[in-house]
């Protein structure tokens, strides 16, 4: 998020608000290797290297977080209504994180959380089409060519999707309902809920258990855990790959 340069300044302990805009405007301050003389200037400071006569002053650690999202927590570092956050379960998590896309209200599983504005980016983009895995409890039994139509693709009112991934998971005919695996390569605001929908069969409980090569494996719900290096590499590897695959 972009804020005022001074501010930014500040924050990290540079000195006084006054005192960075004075030296700002000495032509002390870099953003991205150029000075920065104009007061009001703003930058990103998980994206953007800013120096301070020549110090950065943006080397926090990166922090690359794998949470288990409880359902009924908000996606976001703020609720003005004071529903729980993903960050109010960030114990011991001195650093500003931010989540990297969204899983709705009702929707629980895999989040990832980083303070790497690149990173976030990257695995975000739409180009990139990084593959996500959910398990969908719906109502009733789908019939498999109702299957056949989210593996093609399905109109929604904001277009057709990709061809998607899917198998039955578990069927409970006694209790008239069935759960989906389903893999998606998208990340329309509600997507799985609405491509169950098209077809007749609501979701009623919807769980990431997967995004690109991370598993959400045996984490219990409402606990992080920090990805190691080579996670974070494979995911960053993956996203380059699959945007390249999909502009060919």
């Amino acid at each position: 998020m972009e804020e005022r340069l001074q501010k930014i300044l500040a924050q990290a302990g540079v000195a006084s608000r006054r005192k960075c805009e004075e030296l700002i405007l000495a032509g002390k301050v870099q953003v991205n290797g150029e000075t920065v003389t104009v007061l009001g200037t703003k930058a990103d400071p998980a994206t953007d290297t800013i120096t301070v006569a020549g110090k950065n002053i943006g080397a926090e650690q990166k922090l690359y977080l794998l949470f288990n999202k409880p359902k009924g927590v908000i996606t976001s570092a703020s609720d003005p209504h004071g529903r729980k956050i993903v960050t109010d379960y960030l114990k011991g998590i001195k650093e500003r994180v931010y989540p990297v896309g969204r899983l709705d209200y009702d929707t629980e599983g895999l989040l990832l959380l980083t303070n790497d504005g690149e990173f976030a980016h990257l695995l975000t983009h739409p180009k990139h089409h990084v593959p996500k895995t959910y398990l969908a409890t719906v109502k009733g039994v789908p019939h498999g060519t109702e299957l056949d139509k989210l593996k093609k693709g399905i109109m929604l009112e904001d277009g057709m999707t990709a061809p998607a991934e899917v198998e039955y998971h578990d069927v409970d005919p006694d209790n008239k309902q069935a759960t989906i695996s389903i893999t998606i390569h998208e990340g329309r605001n509600r997507q799985v809920r609405r491509m169950f929908e098209a077809i007749g069969h609501p979701v009623t409980r919807l769980k990431r258990i997967s995004f690109g090569n991370l598993f959400l494996g045996t984490l219990k719900r409402g606990v992080y855990r920090h990805l190691t290096k080579n996670e974070v590499d494979n995911l960053r590897q993956s996203a380059v790959v699959a945007g390249g695959k999909k502009q060919h």
